[in-house]
């Protein structure tokens, strides 16, 4: 037996933990002054949800989910992705289709139309594992439902914008398209499929097989042999309706004035077939051809078609392994002599005090302190090991403690303690029910 974890999956450490709070904490901070408010979901659903809202003729439903029988009649065959009953579960591959499930099913669409969301938490699709692309990786993103306002559009692309100027991941590139509405998408899909047609021997088998059942998913393709055909297939924005046009004028013009610059992709196309007008995709130097830190867009047919009334929605979503991989590539390149990012918020210490007995004997009445401090609402820890006065210094400096409380026979006999100001290097005794308070004094908390 090989104790590893599975393929495509990954231990986030405790030395890694702190990247990953000082991720997260800074976009809570964001996100939360934008107006958003976290909602939490379920890690699986009821597989029909995700056939409907991502689409059946989608690499996710049809080869990346995580699908699992409900009942025991269907434990002896194979789960059927496209599946609208409740004999299946699906372990979540995105977020948007959760979040809209539970602003109907909650009511909110009837007591408060427009909600303002963001999510953060893992997800799981069963894809080729690598670099910044796992089975199970974790998303930050956010859901705007109830507007149909272009405003609304240029808002989410701001806000991304914002997200990743906290965190540090500068010189990212806003692409921008429209995938217009039903009736645009019905004259394009015509013109693409013809111009595709004639390319059609030299396009990989499931951009062959996609002419039939998605032909949109042949711009998404990644594969060599298809981008000449790709590349020459004519622009989506040459079809748009005219309300399809203005709405992406004026996302443009709500771009510029609010000064987030951004470049026309007329190829880019997102990989779920909710999307519709506005998509989006925010791609980094610092991750190589894999270059994507997240996208979103706009759904305004996604509700409806999940038994809501008509609503207008758009949000985005972002990996934050990719977000991390990116950021640390920028710190990199800032060693190496380029400028450095705005800072994070420094790594947190795991203990602003720490309790030091100099011998064993006063280990007992080191551990009543150490009680003694916690139920003072103060973040202490003391050494397990036995180690020597010097190793237990060496811990409290690697705990990161402000301040050490030393206990040695004297001060056990006296009833005193040694408080230590690491910062000022500063030691001087005090009464040992007075340690809280004049450690939270030196803290700064009192």
């Amino acid at each position: 037996m090989h104790l590893r974890a599975p393929a495509g999956t990954e231990d986030v450490l405790p030395e890694r933990v702190a990247a990953w709070r000082r991720v997260e904490t800074a976009a809570r901070e964001v996100l939360g002054r934008c107006g958003y408010r976290e909602i939490r979901t379920p890690v699986f659903e009821y597989t029909g949800l995700f056939a409907r809202s991502i689409g059946d003729a989608t690499d996710i439903v049809e080869k990346e989910m995580y699908t699992i029988p409900r009942s025991s009649a269907a434990a002896g065959a194979a789960p059927d992705a496209a599946s609208d009953d409740e004999d299946t579960l699906t372990l979540r591959p995105e977020l948007t289709a959760s979040v809209v499930r539970a602003y109907l099913e909650h009511g909110m669409h009837k007591s408060r139309p427009f909600q303002k969301f963001f999510y953060l938490g893992p997800l799981f699709r069963r894809e080729r594992p690598q670099k910044g692309r796992l089975r199970q990786f974790h998303q930050v993103g956010i859901e705007a439902i109830g507007s149909r306002d272009p405003l609304m559009d240029v808002e989410t692309i701001d806000v991304f914008v914002r997200l990743l100027g906290a965190v540090g991941v500068i010189g990212s590139t806003v692409n921008l398209n429209s995938t217009g509405c039903r009736e645009c998408r019905g004259v394009y899909r015509g013109k693409l499929s013809a111009h595709l047609r004639v390319h059609e021997g030299a396009l990989c088998e499931n951009c062959r097989r996609r002419l039939d059942r998605n032909v949109f998913r042949v711009l998404d393709c990644k594969v060599k042999t298809c981008q000449p055909a790709i590349a020459g297939a004519p622009p989506i924005t040459e079809s748009l309706c005219p309300a399809c046009a203005a709405h992406f004028g004026a996302v443009q013009e709500g771009l510029k004035a609010a000064g987030v610059p951004f470049v026309l992709n007329p190829r880019l196309v997102r990989g779920l077939d909710y999307y519709t007008k506005t998509v989006y995709e925010v791609t980094s130097p610092y991750l190589g051809a894999q270059s994507a830190v997240g996208g979103g867009g706009r759904y305004d047919n996604l509700v409806e078609e999940l038994g809501g009334p008509p609503t207008g929605a758009v949000g985005f979503a972002i990996g934050l392994e990719r977000l991390l991989i990116a950021r640390e590539a920028v710190d990199e390149t800032a060693r190496k002599g380029a400028s450095a990012p705005p800072a994070l918020a420094p790594a947190e210490a795991v203990s602003d005090l720490y309790v030091v007995a100099v011998e064993e004997a006063q280990r007992g009445a080191a551990f009543r302190l150490l009680a003694s401090l916690r139920s003072a609402t103060l973040r202490a820890d003391m050494d397990y090991d036995a180690r020597s006065l010097k190793g237990q210094m060496r811990s409290a400096s690697r705990a990161g403690a402000r301040v050490v409380l030393v206990l040695g026979p004297a001060e056990v006999a006296a009833g005193t303690v040694q408080l230590k100001d690491m910062a000022k290097g500063e030691q001087r005794g005090v009464p040992a029910e007075a340690a809280a308070e004049e450690a939270k004094r030196v803290l700064g908390l009192s």
